[in-house]
């Protein structure tokens, strides 16, 4: 399946290719957006051991991601220093639900359960296989996030 940026070119599949992802829907204006900032430090303190953070704008949640791909782009930048890709807006469940998402909830790990909330995330391995999934409650560096995520960085 083919993943494009904010900007609407595509994510060469080369940027994630044998690499383990951590999928996370995100918005610009939720109680969780501050997760941000911790997503960014797990790329970079991982990004060279075959780690590889995507963040998915969504606007489906109390419409906490309201702003263009621009806006989106701008304020990731300045307020966290986002370095890692964010993909094109959209939606995480329902009937327009993204091929990306689709594929994610329906899962073994997903159970075909929806997504909640924003910052909801997807541990995936270098191979495809969805790992883990941990609530929005559940910071990018928690425990068990980080244990999941060491574990799959060691496989393979």
């Amino acid at each position: 399946m083919q993943l494009q940026l904010l900007d609407g070119s595509p994510l060469p599949e080369s940027s994630y290719r044998d690499k383990v992802r951590l999928i996370v829907n995100v918005a610009s204006y939720c109680g969780y957006t501050g997760q941000y900032q911790t997503l960014e430090q797990l790329q970079r303190s991982y990004g060279d051991r075959g780690l590889q953070v995507i963040g998915v704008p969504c606007n489906q949640f109390g419409d906490q991601e309201p702003g263009s791909a621009e806006d989106i782009a701008a304020f990731c930048r300045l307020e966290f220093g986002v370095s890692f890709p964010l993909l094109k807006k959209q939606d995480v469940g329902g009937a327009h639900c993204s091929p990306l998402y689709a594929a994610l909830i329906d899962s073994p790990v997903g159970a075909g359960l929806p997504v909640r909330w924003n910052f909801e995330k997807f541990l995936v391995s270098r191979n495809g296989e969805v790992l883990a999934r941990f609530d929005s409650d559940c910071a990018p560096d928690h425990p068990a996030l980080l244990a999941a995520l060491e574990h799959a960085l060691a496989r393979d």
